[in-house]
């Protein structure tokens, strides 16, 4: 189980950056020059989006603390924007999947729920996106520990992922993360490709028509569901 909820690692690694849009100016040499676009953005805005393609592009430890750091600078920098904790809690959990042993892992995923606890707190929070990576960092309370912490974190997993649903039900990452729970749960308690595959083509569906509500909104999991359709369609034409 450990090796293959590695996998779900992966589902971070695929948020995409959102270009932004610069003003143009339309003029005429009848009369004075008018702007028929939309405003540049902020400085917090250039940084994030930039920030954000670089986390996308990390794919050392060193990489992805420097990513880290220019997040707390943006925390600091904005201190009411939830924008920079959640990626810093989706940083710790990336790097929490890559890593080797037990007790890394786990301070790794503390210091993700630490930094998704302070986005919580903070305004104008996307909280259906909040929720769905709390399903994220317990997948990961239970890949450092399956035996002993399944039972517990199976079910906060459930619980974080109806919230979101229930505040964002055409929200293709709530699909993705319930088809990703799916798949790794034994199929003696209701798990297995076969209850999993309709998750990832509902997962795909949405993620066709989703649009972010803005260029700094969580963009990520197109790609890795994408993978997961196929190992479950792989894996059930096999049997």
């Amino acid at each position: 189980m450990k090796t293959a909820l590695l996998t779900l690692a992966f589902a971070a690694a695929s948020l995409a950056a959102t270009a932004q849009s610069q003003p143009v100016a339309l003029a005429t040499t009848a009369k004075p020059a008018v702007a028929a676009s939309a405003p540049a953005p902020d400085a917090y805005t250039s940084m994030m989006v930039a920030t954000i393609a670089e986390q996308n592009a990390a794919k050392t430890p060193a990489e992805r603390q420097a990513v880290l750091a220019k997040l707390e600078r943006a925390a600091a920098a904005a201190p009411t924007a939830w924008e920079p904790r959640y990626y810093q809690a989706r940083g710790y959990l990336q790097m929490g999947f890559s890593t080797d042993g037990s007790e890394a892992q786990d301070k790794l995923f503390d210091q993700a729920q630490t930094a998704l606890d302070q986005a919580r707190k903070l305004p104008q929070a996307d909280a259906a996106e909040l929720n769905v990576l709390q399903a994220y960092i317990y997948q990961g309370r239970i890949m450092v520990a399956p035996m002993s912490r399944g039972m517990v974190y199976t079910g906060r997993v459930a619980e974080a992922l109806s919230a979101a649903k229930a505040l964002a039900p055409n929200n293709p990452r709530v699909y993705l993360l319930l088809g990703n729970d799916a798949f790794y749960k034994p199929a003696m308690f209701g798990g297995g490709a076969l209850k999993a595959k309709p998750l990832y083509e509902q997962a795909k569906a949405l993620f066709a028509a989703f649009k972010p509500a803005n260029a700094l909104s969580p963009n990520w999991g197109e790609r890795t569901n994408e993978a997961m359709l196929a190992k479950v369609s792989g894996a059930i034409s096999s049997n």
